[in-house]
């Protein structure tokens, strides 16, 4: 055999070894060549073939009757740029007379046969441009964050998309957000992912954890206040309710609506406030709602009505005010009791990963997103963290977040822990730590996190 051969033969060995073991590493090297190639060979009889063409117009039909030419082929979508990303392919297409973007997006599926992709996504650009995604190999199966992500204050990549591009959870843009997930599901995977990204940033983290806070106890040493129990969240509860009210007090006083000051100067929440005089903002996570919203007395209905209405004051008014909810539960329905379903006209961001029932999926995404409650109840049971995030627009995609394990969750807030601030209407709430390594024995009686 010639050196050429054997040449050839160990390019396509290290080829099949890469994509399998690494695509990502395929993608770039091998790949993305045989993937532009092929777009750009076939896209005038693949566009024809998927009837994305349009007939040729009335004029050119004339011209060419006048010049004794060919009648005129049928026209395409102009290519107007391709670019290749590190999982796949982006095209932005300008759309012919009379084309929809709908055509396009309901042509996704006979485009990625077409093409021999993993995946095509679209989205409108603006009119008349649509932008198509292409992924080259399954980029949830194995997720690999970018290197570099576009993050901003209360901007935090939390996943990646089935396009191969970031998630964002913005909490200027989505104050509130509900996410749903049954056991095993990944839904603490998402929240730890979360509460890492965060750690960093100048914002202060509160946790309600009533299963005595076994998941975000140990994150503690980056928490502000953390709850374990529904008798300590109830007072937690009202006490971020008075920071609310101050902080609303705080926003009057400096409004600056004086008739000389600019509109886009008036004050009408945290962020129009100056850097010196901006309360730090508050991310509060709930783990499980459910266990403030059960009880089994009346006594423990008391204290239910009064979280209950707590959160949803928070919910409604603690946007401005620089107070953010994260709400984790397995099932967020009506019979959780009063006061839920109001709760969640609140919640613009949903998350929903694998469930048990099609009702759970519809309590994420039945008022929003009905295309999204199909998507959710496929999510396989042997792909944990695979989840549908959608909003009240009515769009969705499919996620799913890094593997992050609790040990390196743990290891980055204690590494933040001195950005933790001290908030003085949560400093009973702050989280008592044990000074050595080896934790206490847990007492037989419920205490609060801070005793």
């Amino acid at each position: 055999m010639s050196g050429l051969g054997i040449t050839l033969l160990v390019v396509l060995a290290v080829a099949g070894l890469l994509r399998w073991q690494r695509p990502t590493w395929y993608w770039l090297t091998f790949g993305v060549t045989f993937a532009a190639l092929r777009v750009l060979v076939r896209y005038g009889s693949v566009m024809d073939a998927c009837r994305l063409t349009v007939p040729p117009s009335r004029w050119r039909m004339a011209v060419a009757r006048f010049a004794n030419c060919p009648i005129p082929q049928p026209r395409a979508p102009r290519l107007l740029r391709l670019r290749p990303t590190r999982t796949g392919l982006a095209l932005r297409l300008k759309l012919c007379p009379g084309q929809d973007a709908f055509d396009v997006a309901a042509a996704t599926d006979r485009l990625r046969h077409s093409f021999a992709m993993y995946g095509v996504t679209s989205r409108e650009v603006c009119s008349g441009v649509v932008e198509l995604r292409m992924t080259g190999y399954d980029v949830l199966k194995r997720v690999q964050m970018p290197s570099r992500v576009d993050s901003a204050p209360m901007r935090v990549p939390v996943a990646l998309r089935e396009d191969g591009s970031v998630h964002y959870r913005d909490y200027r843009a989505v104050p509130h957000a509900l996410t749903l997930g049954a056991t095993q599901s990944g839904k603490s995977v998402y929240q730890r992912n979360l509460v890492a990204e965060l750690a960093p940033h100048d914002v202060a983290l509160v946790g309600v954890d009533c299963k005595q806070g076994v998941e975000l106890f140990p994150l503690a040493r980056r928490f502000s206040a953390l709850a374990d129990n529904p008798d300590t969240a109830v007072h937690l509860l009202d006490a971020l309710v008075t920071r609310m009210e101050s902080v609303y007090q705080l926003i009057r006083a400096e409004q600056r609506i004086a008739a000389d000051v600019p509109d886009a100067e008036i004050a009408a929440d945290i962020w129009d406030l100056p850097d010196d005089l901006r309360p730090m903002p508050v991310v509060v996570l709930f783990d499980e709602i459910a266990e403030l919203a059960l009880c089994a007395s009346k006594e423990e209905e008391k204290r239910r009505d009064r979280c209950i209405t707590a959160v949803v004051r928070l919910s409604q008014l603690g946007r401005a005010a620089g107070i953010y909810l994260e709400i984790f539960a397995q099932r967020f329905g009506s019979e959780l009791g009063k006061g839920i379903t109001m709760l969640r006209a609140q919640l613009t961001g949903r998350t929903a990963h694998r469930v048990n029932d099609e009702s759970s999926a519809n309590m994420a995404f039945g008022d929003i997103a009905p295309d999204a409650v199909l998507a959710t109840i496929q999510i396989p049971p042997d792909l944990p963290g695979v989840a549908i995030a959608g909003d009240s627009t009515g769009g969705w995609s499919r996620i799913r977040a890094p593997h992050i394990s609790l040990r390196q969750a743990v290891n980055i807030c204690n590494r933040h822990a001195h950005l933790t601030p001290d908030l003085p209407e949560l400093a009973p709430f702050r989280p008592a730590l044990p000074h050595s390594a080896k934790a206490p024995a847990p007492a037989v009686e419920t205490t609060p996190a801070t005793a």
